[in-house]
């Protein structure tokens, strides 16, 4: 039992021993920046500039200046004394010129209609939630209309009233005249049926 219990106590102070020599993170405090190799950059400002490339080479502007270096390339290259060319006629430098101004235009398009696509997207969300606000506010005013029409249906209208009124009218013209069919005054006090004015 006794060299168990040697042998426990050893792990443990052990264990402490290491956990004691590792150095403790303080939570209350942020930690130091780390140090990186490759060199950090605003992804917002590449992403501006790079909209503006594109943007650029997508321009008349650009074809018309790539086209006069081109024609000056070969020009000088062709007609100029033989010491001062830099590039002989299979144009082997002007190609890789070219190449490498595509490998670079390519992926800036690239990355330009990406921030095209997600402002695109962003724009679609807030149009289809506008779009659902005013089916929304659509259906809300055609229900209170459709309220008004069932509630207006049961208001006397001005014809109504002009009609009933003219009935009460003739019948005090008849009364007044001496005729006396049925001595009521009012329409409610005659017997019910469908009057001809009644709509």
């Amino acid at each position: 039992m006794a060299p168990e219990r040697e042998t426990a106590t050893r792990e443990r102070a052990t264990s402490g021993a290491t956990a004691a020599s590792r150095s403790r993170a303080r939570l209350d405090q942020p930690r130091p920046p780390r140090r990186r190799i490759l060199p950090e950059w605003d992804p917002e400002s590449f992403g501006r500039l790079s909209e503006r490339v594109a943007r650029f080479l997508g321009t008349g502007r650009f074809i018309v200046w790539m086209t006069v270096v081109i024609i000056l390339w070969v020009v000088w290259n062709v007609s100029a004394p033989s010491g001062l060319r830099f590039d002989e006629y299979p144009f082997i430098f002007l190609t890789l010129m070219l190449s490498l101004q595509a490998s670079y235009a390519a992926p800036l398009i690239l990355l330009a209609q990406n921030r095209q696509d997600d402002r695109d997207r962003v724009n679609l969300e807030q149009d289809r939630k506008q779009n659902e606000r005013s089916i929304a506010d659509t259906e809300y005013l055609t229900r209170e209309i459709a309220a008004l029409r069932i509630g207006l249906g049961e208001v006397a209208t001005r014809d109504w009233i002009r009609s009933e009124l003219q009935d009460v009218l003739r019948d005090l013209e008849e009364r007044q005249n001496g005729h006396h069919p049925d001595r009521r005054v009012f329409p409610a006090d005659r017997p019910p049926g469908r009057d001809v004015h009644d709509r």
